[in-house]
């Protein structure tokens, strides 16, 4: 093992003790470490291999379809935008549904979702084709009755029989509620992003400040690291919300209502900071509009510490540099 490895990796347990991070790296020493820590994303999501153009370009068109609602008034899009230069968000604290009712959640961002351990805030759909199903069923958001009903109204549009034919060439039933989902998360696995972040981590010295690189060395050793890692930087592991300070919100509590253990209660899914200055309002209940208060928020909910202003202002920095740069204002 090189002495360049050794180093990262003995930093990394000093910072997961929670011991200082070393202060003045070069951009070298701090390159290593954050690829140690996350590295870039991959060029490609889990289970992309099957997926075909036919496929992709199918699930792209039934992604944006409001006839998947029980009215013809909302598509996926409605609440995980991706036109008008959107991330995947509707920027709602909760999303409106077919009926005009809101649901009980803020709506997590599409964009990169296929690298998360599981989908929704509780983990309880396993992969992008099962969190599908979910919301064109459910009577508050796309409030179909059945699957059946689905199928029927797809059969009906003359331009979706080439297009299962096509996306499902070898299936004995091509227009199935399963092919449904399945083109639908084939489209959404090629919404991988790109950023600054990833364009440092590959080499390029110039791609973020020295405001944002202070940030960078600050994000890993403040203690942000604990549930942000990976390329992702979080959507990996369950954490609770109020770790060591409690969050004010007790109503909704988390992964227990999935699992029924008391070790879930007030766990959630921890979202991925991949766009996250994007992605607003923050938190399960959209309950910050802010980055810089939900920064805030959080080192006191989690870590037990009280950020100085100019420490928000630097993760802040850092943070916007994790937006795709098509989509960065």
């Amino acid at each position: 093992m090189n002495a360049m490895k050794t180093k990262a990796i003995l930093m990394t347990v000093a910072l997961a003790a929670g011991l200082p991070a070393l202060m003045g790296q070069n951009i070298s020493e701090l390159r290593d470490q954050a690829k140690l820590l996350f590295g870039p994303l991959p060029d490609k999501m889990p289970g992309s291999e099957k997926d075909t153009p036919a496929r992709i370009e199918l699930g792209r068109k039934l992604y944006f379809d409001k006839q998947l609602s029980v009215n013809n008034s909302q598509a996926c899009n409605s609440c995980h935008m991706l036109d008008n230069n959107r991330a995947g968000v509707d920027n709602q604290r909760t999303s409106l549904g077919a009926h005009g009712k809101r649901g009980d959640r803020n709506s997590p961002t599409t964009l990169n979702a296929g690298f998360h351990l599981a989908q929704f805030w509780d983990g309880r759909a396993k992969d992008l084709q099962e969190q599908a199903k979910g919301p064109v069923l459910n009577p508050v958001e796309m409030a179909m009755p059945d699957e059946a009903t689905v199928v029927q109204r797809l059969t009906a549009d003359s331009s979706y029989k080439d297009l299962f034919a096509s996306a499902f060439p070898n299936a004995s039933e091509r227009i199935t509620y399963d092919n449904v989902a399945e083109a639908i998360a084939a489209f959404e696995r090629t919404l991988i992003t790109h950023d600054r972040f990833d364009d440092f981590m590959n080499g390029d010295d110039k791609a973020l400040s020295e405001t944002e690189l202070k940030g960078l060395e600050l994000f890993m050793s403040v203690g942000c690291i604990t549930c942000h890692m990976s390329p992702t930087m979080g959507g990996n592991m369950y954490q609770k919300i109020g770790l060591i300070n409690p969050y004010e919100n007790t109503e909704d509590k988390g992964r227990f209502s999935v699992t029924k253990d008391e070790n879930d209660m007030y766990k959630f899914k921890v979202p991925s900071l991949r766009n996250i200055a994007l992605t607003f309002p923050y938190f399960h209940d959209g309950a910050l509009m802010s980055l810089r208060d939900a920064v805030k928020k959080m080192a006191h909910m989690q870590l037990g510490r009280e950020l100085e202003d100019g420490e928000a202002d630097l993760l802040v920095a850092f943070l916007k540099t994790l937006s795709d740069k098509k989509l960065a204002p």
